[in-house]
């Protein structure tokens, strides 16, 4: 037992040294000091989160437009052209529903693959919405679809240029895209 007594005695007395060893004073005072210090100055003022703004779309309107790295077609030549030939509308052909409406009344609202076959829709001066394809007709100007894409119609009127003298001109019926406001 006196073993065990004087085992606990030496431990106790190391322990005491070692807390009477880090009891002392600061190695450091400086430290200590300039620490006191940072610590005693006001607190700075955290901005808040900047407003969320909303993420505004772009829609690309440029697709159909002609390139610009190309040169454009001078209105002289095509007229030149147009009086070479014989345009004329084939009056005897049954017309077609979308032919009752100017053309400036009528939309393009999108499109739809159906067996292969890439169909437009169009929207009507009334609000109904149509199926054109390559080759059918619309507007009161005998317009005929020459191209059909995503993006746009093309369509070539054949409009009285006088009297006797038809000329064909090329229109473009645009991809109306519905725009939506964030509330």
């Amino acid at each position: 037992m006196t073993m065990r007594r004087s085992f606990f005695s030496c431990a106790l007395a190391a322990i005491a040294a070692t807390l009477a060893g880090c009891g002392g004073g600061s190695a450091y005072p400086d430290l200590d000091q300039y620490m006191a210090e940072v610590k005693a100055r006001p607190a700075g003022h955290v901005p808040p989160i900047p407003a969320f703004t909303a993420y505004k779309a772009f829609v690309y309107g440029a697709a159909g437009m002609r390139n610009p790295f190309q040169p454009p077609v001078e209105v002289k030549e095509i007229t030149r052209l147009q009086r070479l030939t014989t345009v004329r509308p084939d009056l005897n052909r049954p017309r077609e529903y979308l032919e009752q409406f100017n053309i400036d009344s009528l939309f393009m609202v999108g499109t739809v693959q159906m067996g292969g076959t890439l169909w437009g829709l169009v929207q009507d001066g009334e609000g109904s919405v149509h199926r054109v394809h390559m080759g059918n007709y619309l507007g009161k100007n005998h317009g005929r679809i020459v191209e059909l894409t995503e993006n746009f119609v093309s369509v070539i009127e054949i409009v009285a240029n006088g009297p006797t003298e038809w000329v064909e001109r090329p229109r473009k019926l645009q991809l109306k895209t519905v725009e939506t406001k964030n509330k």
